[in-house]
Formats: C-alpha cells, sequence, structure tokens
C-alpha cells in the first residue's frame, strides 16, 4: 500500500511552507490562498488554512536504508531532534526491523524520518530533503480502535500489518510500503507526551488493486 497523496489542515500556512521549503529543503508544488502543496518522494503532501485548534499529526517519512545517521546529522543542523529516552534520540523497533528519530514542524506535527532495513532502498547520493522517499505513516485517531480497523479493511481490501499485533488502543493496517497508524484518542503519541487528537485527513492510497482509492476522515 502506497500513500499517493495526503491532505492536512494546519493553521499556520505561510509558516508551514516557510518550514518545509527551509528546514526540510522541499520546494512547494503549487499553491493557493488556503493551500500549499509538496511533492515528498511518491507523496504529494498539501496543507489545507482550517478553523480547527491547533491541529496536530503523526506522520513518517521513509529514507535510504543506510542514511539514518547522515539524516540525522543534515537535520538537526536546522532543528530540534526529540529525544526518545535520556538517553538515545533514537528509537528502535525490533518487530518492524526499522530505526527512526523524530521532530516537530512548525504546527507541532509529530514528524519521523524511518530507515526500514527489510526494504531495498539504499542511496549513494548525500542526504537532503530530496532524499525523502515517501509519507510511509499517517495517525488516524479514533475512540473505537477495533471498530475503525474493521471498516476500513472491509471497505478497502486493507490488512493488519503483519509485523504488529492488533491491540484494542493500537492497530496498524498496511505493508512496509504504506501504514495507517491508528490509536485510540489522548493516547500518547510515541514518544511524547502529545495527546492524539482527531483532525480531517484525506488521502489517496493504492494498495495494489490497480485503482487508487479515496479516503477522507473529518
Amino acid at each position: 500500500m502506497e500513500i499517493r497523496e495526503l491532505q492536512i489542515i494546519t493553521n499556520q500556512l505561510e509558516e508551514t511552507e516557510t518550514f518545509y521549503n527551509q528546514i526540510l529543503n522541499i520546494p512547494t508544488q503549487d499553491k493557493s490562498e488556503n493551500q500549499r502543496s509538496f511533492v515528498i518522494g511518491k507523496t504529494k503532501l498539501s496543507f489545507v488554512l482550517g478553523s480547527e485548534d491547533h491541529p496536530v499529526y503523526h506522520l513518517a517519512f521513509d529514507i535510504p536504508k543506510n542514511q539514518l545517521m547522515e539524516a540525522y546529522q543534515w537535520l538537526k543542523q536546522s532543528t530540534s531532534i526529540l529525544p526518545v529516552t535520556p538517553e538515545t534520540n533514537f528509537s528502535n523497533f525490533e518487530l518492524w526491523n526499522s530505526k527512526s528519530f523524530y521532530f516537530h514542524d512548525n504546527n507541532e506535527n509529530l514528524l519521523e524520518l524511518i530507515c526500514r532495513y527489510d526494504l531495498d532502498n539504499e542511496s549513494t547520493k548525500p542526504f537532503d530533503g530530496a532524499s525523502i522517499l515517501c509519507v510511509s505513516e499517517i495517525g488516524l485517531v479514533s475512540d473505537d480502535v477495533p471498530f475503525l480497523a474493521e471498516t476500513l479493511m472491509s471497505k478497502y481490501s486493507l490488512d493488519i500489518y503483519e509485523k504488529q499485533p492488533a491491540q484494542d488502543d493500537f492497530t496498524v493496517l498496511g505493508d512496509e510500503q504504506g501504514l495507517l497508524i491508528l490509536v485510540n484518542e489522548d493516547r500518547n503519541w510515541y514518544p511524547t507526551a502529545q495527546k492524539a487528537k482527531p483532525f480531517p485527513v484525506k488521502m489517496i492510497l493504492d494498495n495494489g488493486t490497480g485503482v487508487p482509492q479515496e479516503l477522507s476522515f473529518s
């Protein structure tokens, strides 16, 4: 499953454009009075001006699996990296065979750069914003995670991620190429104390059927 397009909301359109242009070195693809869009690898990421109070999301971006430290050194020069524990800024998801690190954008969205070691995506180019491969995860917040998971699996032919057993407050759908992270409202977004809240999300998924599917959450 690939996340081809993702649309989320922001209260800070100009500041968001500045962050993605200057901190992540990703140029604006198109813009209007109420929207800014960026092409990040295989994914078109759009921010739409919204009236909701302080919308916050969790997104993960895949990077080449041999460039974790290079990406870390590149990014920490321009923004703060969040600690995972008092001893390290890196997560190590043994079940997923992946490692990552976290940071905030200007909206306090929790962003993650992640290496998935079971993918064949090494790169020899120096790391910069153009090295980011895609948006590979988006968090979806619900007061009934099992119900949401069953609904999405039935409607969009999705499966539970084989490396992560489903839980009542945390379930992951998809595969190595793209994941929907389903969490209970008010669960902490790992590795922070930020509480998960539901905010509007629109996306277009390619789950291998040949027909892109549009999902919308409000």
